[in-house]
């Protein structure tokens, strides 16, 4: 059984125009999924013969006779077919012994892509016969890296560190939301360097007024900062009420272990390791920035926040989720503006037993 391939298989493969037989992709990802796809056909068919040589089907739509049909049919005026099977776990039972047929004894002028959708169980009868690659969603530690590498690969223009992380700290985790923000910031700047300043003149975000140093106010307990920026805050792209909760939870939470870990004795780089394993451990929590920044954030705030404070602090997070998904008379910004106050005070009241 082949093990799961890694997509720097991919990038290399398309860099050589060299390709395996068959791919499958699963996991999580769709957007990964679905972008790894259109360069892997894009790199494969030659654009001349396209139309004659490209192919979709879907798992759920495809009998066994129309997907053999499609796979064995040999190129036409160009070196290879591309297949694409989308929703390949959906195969119809005889569709699907007459796929493991196939993959025993692959045709040579044929790349097939098999794409399985996020939620699947990876397939282990396709991972052993295809070079499988599994796509993850992406931590915050990652975004900056793939920011970067759709610029310069996909849009062939640059991009600043400074606007990387104004950009993530505006727009998110969201990969289909960053690459519209990021389409319209390379037309905005005719292809230049994006900097700092195309990010707050298209996506209406500068530096100082982030979800980023929203979240730094409250760790430090500044409440008078923390207002000042709410509104603008709430105001940005893919922000909320909800999301703003979500990040002030996982900051809290995250504070509240590290301070745990202080006082059994780590402290500098030995407690930023801890709170990345943390992070790592915790899968896709939102931290409404760069995990680089949220951790220096919680490693540095641990000092000042006490455990008391962290449990009257999560006390009114949960109060204010409450009061989001309740019918309500205060609006959005109150609550938060309520919460951010109980927050930077410290001076939260005890639920009763």
């Amino acid at each position: 059984m082949s093990p799961v391939a890694d997509a720097k298989v991919l990038r290399a493969a398309m860099k050589e125009r060299v390709f395996a037989p068959a791919y499958y992709f699963h996991g999580p990802n769709d957007y990964l999924k679905d972008e790894e796809v259109r360069r892997m056909v894009d790199a494969a068919a030659d654009p001349s013969t396209r139309d004659f040589n490209v192919e979709f089907v879907r798992g759920s739509d495809v009998d066994a006779e129309t997907l053999g049909s499609t796979i064995s049919t040999p190129p036409m005026m160009a070196e290879r077919r591309v297949v694409v099977v989308r929703e390949v776990s959906a195969l119809k039972k005889d569709a699907r012994a007459m796929l493991d047929t196939y993959l025993k004894r692959p045709a040579p002028d044929l790349l097939l892509l098999l794409v399985a959708p996020a939620g699947a169980k990876a397939d282990q009868r396709l991972i052993g016969p295809t070079t499988a690659i599994e796509f993850d969603t992406l931590s915050g530690a990652r975004i900056p890296k793939w920011i970067t590498y759709y610029v310069e690969h996909d849009l062939k223009s640059s991009i600043t560190e400074g606007a990387v992380t104004l950009l993530q700290e505006a727009a998110g985790t969201d990969l289909s939301q960053l690459k519209i923000e990021l389409d319209k910031l390379v037309s905005y700047t005719g292809g230049d360097t994006i900097n700092e300043a195309a990010v707050s003149a298209v996506v209406g975000v500068r530096p100082g007024e982030t979800m980023g140093d929203f979240l730094d106010a409250v760790a430090r307990r500044d409440p008078t900062e923390a207002l000042r920026m709410l509104p603008i805050v709430l105001e940005q792209p893919k922000s909320s009420a909800v999301t703003t909760v979500m990040a002030l939870t996982a900051q809290t939470l995250v504070i509240g272990w590290a301070q745990a870990a202080r006082e059994r004795g780590s402290n500098g780089a030995r407690l930023s390791g801890e709170l990345f394993s943390l992070l790592k451990e915790s899968g896709s929590v939102y931290t409404g920035r760069s995990w680089g920044e949220f951790v220096s954030t919680c490693a540095r705030a641990s000092d000042s926040w006490s455990s008391r404070a962290i449990d009257d602090a999560l006390e009114a997070l949960l109060d204010t989720d409450t009061a989001l998904k309740a019918t309500r008379l205060s609006s959005d910004e109150q609550l938060v503006s309520n919460l951010v106050l109980r927050l930077c005070g410290a001076t939260g009241r005890r639920r009763a037993a």
